[in-house]
């Protein structure tokens, strides 16, 4: 399946990458659960031991058979599963285990200006001026959450707002960005639940090498209920289902406009802890959220 030309968001589209964010955004939730209930290889593990399963049932399903890849869509899928599986989940639980999943969310806002300068340094892409506005708004916004609201101490320490668990986040907008780019390269030979599929298997077999150390140290039998809905919630929603959807964007609209959808999450994610996790919702985050959707407007304006 060759990627056609780029074509207008439609309603349709919209509403799944919509979808997509508050998805994702459930993900930090249970993604917390885990990070304190599991070591870190081990709950990227079980994520995506139930991701693998469902992925090869759809895919039989929708696609017959996964076809046989040559030695580049071997290469491309190997570095998919590497970047947006392997690395990414690494960043996003060792992120979780230190810092509340409700701020974490918010470094989301980020990944659209990573994706979009990175896809017009690679792919020449041009977004218009807009669009620009739309990135270096999100960046205001990301950059308001980031510090807590206050640029002008943070500038002078900057230790005070980003430690261990916020550098991995980073790490994690990064990863997720250059798996964004080089789909879209994979998309040109390969379906969206092709793509996904071998992606997800390549980075289950990275991080099952990394989880067998672990696995003695875990008390199975006892780890709590919410542990495993967690895990099914993860793979089932947060991963199939939203990676089909965010695949199918990135083929019609392209990386970037797919991208700024992203800045959704931290509004699902900043709402979903504070009901279910009961933290606290700062001014800061309010704010920063709403400068985030702003973007996303600014970026999608015809």
């Amino acid at each position: 399946m060759k990627t056609a030309n780029l074509s207008a968001m439609t309603p349709l589209l919209a509403f799944k990458l919509v979808m997509v964010a508050a998805l994702w955004g459930g993900t930090f939730i249970a993604g917390r659960i885990l990070a304190q209930s599991l070591p870190l290889m081990t709950a990227a593990f079980s994520r995506f031991f139930v991701v693998s399963i469902l992925l090869i049932i759809v895919a039989v399903k929708m696609e017959g058979k996964l076809p046989r890849l040559n030695r580049e869509q071997v290469l491309l899928t190997a570095v998919l599963g590497l970047t947006g599986i392997f690395l990414y989940n690494i960043c996003f639980f060792g992120a979780l285990a230190r810092v509340p999943a409700g701020r974490t969310s918010l470094f989301v806002s980020l990944t659209p200006i990573v994706t979009a300068v990175l896809a017009s340094l690679i792919f020449s892409e041009r977004l218009g001026v807009h669009r620009w506005a739309g990135i270096v708004v999100a960046l205001l916004g990301a950059i308001v959450v980031i510090t807590r609201g206050d640029l002008i101490e943070a500038i002078t320490d900057i230790s005070q707002s980003l430690g261990l668990g916020e550098l991995m986040m980073l790490g994690a907008v990064f990863s997720w960005a250059t798996y964004t780019l080089i789909s879209r390269k994979v998309l040109e030979t390969l379906s969206p639940i092709t793509a996904t599929t071998y992606g997800t298997l390549w980075g289950f077999l990275f991080l099952s090498i990394g989880a067998i150390g672990e696995f003695n140290d875990i008390d199975w039998i006892h780890l709590d209920w919410h542990v495993w809905i967690s895990v099914f919630y993860l793979g089932a929603f947060g991963t199939v289902l939203a990676f089909i959807w965010y695949y199918q964007g990135i083929q019609m609209v392209g990386p970037s406009r797919t991208a700024i959808f992203t800045n959704l999450v931290p509004a699902f994610g900043v709402l979903f802890s504070a009901v279910l996790l009961g933290e606290p919702i700062l001014i800061s985050m309010v704010v920063g959220g709403l400068i985030a959707v702003l973007g996303v407007s600014l970026v999608n304006k015809k």
